[in-house]
């Protein structure tokens, strides 16, 4: 069995370490737990493991967030996985940060990379690992926001944190979607 983890974020030095960036951060954490390196391919930096028995590819898309439906739809078809089977890992302003929350479906709101990859795929019911990112800005400076750098508090929390969301991620390939939420998202 084959599971694809889609971690969302934005390509370049400028974006490293932001809070829109959450998504290639735990990607990069998944793959280093899980013996795994990236190497660029079509449309994404891609990383490969085993874990119990099952196939993970880890991929990063370098299609900036914006066009994330691209290269998502574009693996799903090249590794023959099932959108059951695979994870959106996503940065989420509506979620106190640090906090994880692991839903089947849903409207992308107001982040592009989902509402791009429910344009592309045409529907919404695909897996996804929300990550708070928290909404501590000044109305009309989402795009700051986002784009900018974790403040020191952000980081302990969000060292404290990865860890849990790479739990959450595995639960999701051995346990499957509705037993990972009741397990991990009221804690």
């Amino acid at each position: 069995m084959k599971f694809l983890i889609v971690c969302l974020g934005n390509i370049g030095e400028e974006y490293a370490n932001t809070r829109h960036n959450i998504g290639f951060i735990i990607g990069d954490a998944l793959a280093a737990d899980l013996g795994a390196k990236f190497s660029t391919d079509r449309y994404a930096s891609r990383a490969e493991a085993r874990f119990r028995g099952k196939t993970i590819v880890i991929i990063k898309p370098t299609t900036y967030m914006n066009l994330s439906g691209k290269a998502y739809r574009y693996w799903l078809t090249q590794e023959n996985v099932s959108i059951e089977n695979s994870l959106v890992v996503v940065d989420d302003l509506d979620l106190d940060t640090g906090m994880l929350r692991m839903k089947t479906k849903g409207s992308g709101g107001s982040h592009n990379g989902l509402n791009n990859i429910i344009e592309v795929l045409g529907r919404n019911d695909f897996p996804r690992l929300r990550v708070g990112i928290g909404s501590d800005f000044a109305k009309g400076f989402q795009v700051d926001y986002v784009l900018g750098r974790f403040s020191r508090d952000e980081e302990k929390i969000f060292i404290e944190k990865i860890p849990n969301a790479i739990e959450m991620i595995k639960s999701f390939i051995i346990a499957g979607p509705t037993d990972s939420m009741n397990r991990y998202n009221n804690k």
